[in-house]
């Protein structure tokens, strides 16, 4: 298990390299309350995003939002969903859903945001979580 906990770090780390945005998120992420937050480009109106969260427990979201719009000069509205991991005694697996909003300001490289993620999870317990608010602020390069 800390072999795995390992290897996802690595990962998520060495990604960060090359994300497009990169920062924090508060508030409740799979059952923690801070992650590490980073988006990456995957097409002019989607894009995938990506969490690593510590707390009590160490947990990895990667959701691809396939609908990323604007709705105002610097706002942005997004929906997306993927896997959500949660390393703990016991493991848990399943699906987070994410609806949130976004203002990039023109004159800073700064994004804040709110957003929404409830989860779903299929092994070791089938539940739903609907909780999951968060608010998140990211460096833009």
């Amino acid at each position: 298990m800390k072999k795995l906990l390992v290897l996802t770090s690595f990962v998520f780390l060495s990604c960060a390299g090359f994300s497009q945005e990169i920062g924090v998120r508060f508030g409740d992420v799979l059952g923690n309350n801070i992650a590490l937050d980073a988006v990456f480009s995957s097409g002019k109106f989607h894009r995938l995003h990506a969490d690593f969260s510590f707390g009590s427990e160490f947990g990895l979201e990667i959701l691809w939002d396939f609908f990323y719009l604007p709705i105002g000069e610097n706002f942005n509205y997004y929906l997306g969903l993927g896997p959500s991991m949660l390393f703990s005694d016991p493991f848990y697996l399943g699906f987070s859903g994410e609806l949130g909003l976004e203002y990039h300001f023109s004159n800073l490289p700064i994004a804040v945001g709110a957003d929404w993620r409830p989860t779903f999870y299929v092994v070791n317990d089938s539940s739903f979580e609907a909780g999951g608010f968060g608010i998140n602020g990211r460096f833009v390069f």
